[in-house]
């Protein structure tokens, strides 16, 4: 079971005018275009939607109409004006392009907007609207509702991948193949202890990222400088109210010099973001026509190549890698950023932005295409019982070497099985020949048991009893959800 529960998603209040988290589209026909041409059938995770510019604006809105409700409740605006705002704190009741046309004279990213909701909020209400706060108030309240929802995104999608991980465990859990260790055959193994391996990381990210991005859902409503000075001895009051009508939590100190959350957020996506390259690469290798142990699902139609008919790319395996290095890019970035002085810098401000919605963007799409080869990864496990014999029984020297070490002392069994093995990787000599030749060994071991220990299913150890346990705390983390 995982240590933390997930986080659940932000409520937007009843102004808000957002549609669903996803669709059937696909990235592509979300975006407009495609960066990468898997763009055109990979659905869209959901979280680009959120970074539109209605979609900020919104939540800047919410974060506004929320402000003038808590204001109301502690007797700073008065209640009808509080109401009034609330009826016209949506999008759709904005001029958006008066909006546009401010921005282009001010230079300021929220100012134009506070005065189109001033202007629709009319003369009695209007002159209440943004009291008491300062423009990165709203902004970064806003940005935190639009986190609490991406974060939504990409916590479903690590539990169907884990979910998806969880089938594939099980199913190999005694699907014998090569271990390799340094790109050379190791210990036999299953594919389900392969599998295993990328359940914990994946697990150990689900968490992490449950308990960073907590400090990024939060209110902060404190002023120009962090200090309350516009709204005095209620201003955590209404900070706490305003947290609680957007489903966040209070800043406990709400300083704009703090970025250091969402930079901390960052870079657990980032270390989720390796997880996720980690599977991705051993698909793309064992996909080789050298190994040919799995391939990614390649839909009927798909093509490989203009000129060569029989190939079978790693399309998507490679996209979650580049996919991955964009979010891990992002990091530098992101560090730099709590690095300024004074109560606040716009300059960092921008830096961590641009960042988180550059890192969940890419998370979205990076999931998306992992949970599309995670549920329909093809396993050969005829082919990698072949590959087993590629060294020619060499993978059993262990077993060997343990037996005969029993027999004859570790150091000594080890000085004659590697004899044998060098022997037989530079003079293309039979392992086993070699073996039962030995008079030292044959002393020791006799030759059925020297056959019996190279067979590669015996020496598999716990493999199947790991992947199984693996697969369970996979479904405990998606049951728990």
């Amino acid at each position: 079971m995982t240590d933390t529960a997930p986080v659940p998603i932000p409520p937007y209040p009843e102004v808000s005018s957002l549609g669903p988290l996803a669709s059937d589209l696909t990235i592509a026909e979300v975006a407009g275009d495609a960066g990468r041409f898997t763009d055109y059938s990979v659905p869209d995770a959901g979280i680009r939607a959120l970074y539109t510019t209605e979609s900020i604006w919104q939540s800047w809105l919410d974060v506004e109409v929320a402000l003038a409700r808590a204001e109301a409740e502690v007797g700073i605006v008065p209640e009808d004006a509080a109401r009034r705002i609330a009826q016209v704190g949506r999008l759709s009741h904005l001029d958006r392009d008066r909006v546009i046309a401010g921005m282009r004279v001010q230079g300021h990213p929220l100012v134009p907007l506070i005065e189109e909701l001033a202007e629709a909020a009319g003369d009695g209400a209007g002159g209440w609207v943004h009291w008491g706060a300062t423009s990165q108030n709203i902004m970064q309240s806003g940005h935190a509702i639009l986190i609490g929802r991406a974060h939504a995104i990409v916590s479903r999608l690590l539990l169907d991948c884990l979910a998806a991980l969880a089938d594939l465990a099980e199913r190999s859990a005694t699907m014998i193949m090569p271990g390799r260790t340094h790109g050379q055959h190791a210990v036999p193994i299953t594919f389900g202890l392969k599998v295993a391996t990328w359940i914990d990381d994946v697990l150990r990210a689900y968490d992490r990222i449950q308990h960073g991005v907590r400090p990024c859902l939060r209110v902060m409503m404190a002023g120009a400088v962090g200090s309350f000075a516009s709204l005095g001895e209620v201003g955590p009051r209404v900070q706490r109210r305003v947290a609680d009508l957007l489903g966040l939590e209070p800043m406990p100190v709400p300083s704009r010099a703090l970025l250091s959350p969402q930079s901390g957020y960052i870079s657990d996506l980032a270390l989720l973001s390796a997880a996720c390259g980690r599977i991705a690469i051993e698909v793309e290798t064992m996909m080789q026509t050298e190994f040919g142990e799995v391939s990614e699902p390649v839909p009927e139609g798909s093509v490989g190549s203009s000129t060569m008919p029989h190939k079978r790319n790693p399309k998507l395996s490679a996209d979650v890698l580049d996919l991955a290095a964009l979010v891990r890019a992002s990091v530098p970035e992101a560090i730099a950023a709590t690095i300024h002085a004074h109560e606040a810098d716009g300059g960092a401000t921008a830096k961590i932005d641009a960042a988180m919605q550059t890192c969940l963007v890419a998370t979205g799409d990076m999931l998306m295409r992992l949970k599309v080869i995670l549920e329909g990864l093809e396993l050969f496990p005829k082919r990698m019982r072949r590959n087993l014999e590629l060294s020619g029984n060499l993978i059993g020297s262990e077993a060997v070497m343990l037996a005969l070490g029993e027999e004859i002392g570790r150091d000594e069994a080890h000085r004659i099985v590697y004899e044998a093995a060098m022997r037989c990787a530079t003079e293309d000599e039979d392992f086993e020949a070699l073996l039962v030749s030995d008079p030292r060994v044959r002393a020791a071991l006799p030759a059925e048991r020297i056959r019996a220990l190279l067979d590669p299913a015996g020496h598999v150890g716990l493999a199947p009893h790991i992947a199984r346990e693996a697969a369970r705390r996979a479904r405990e983390a998606v049951a728990g959800e």
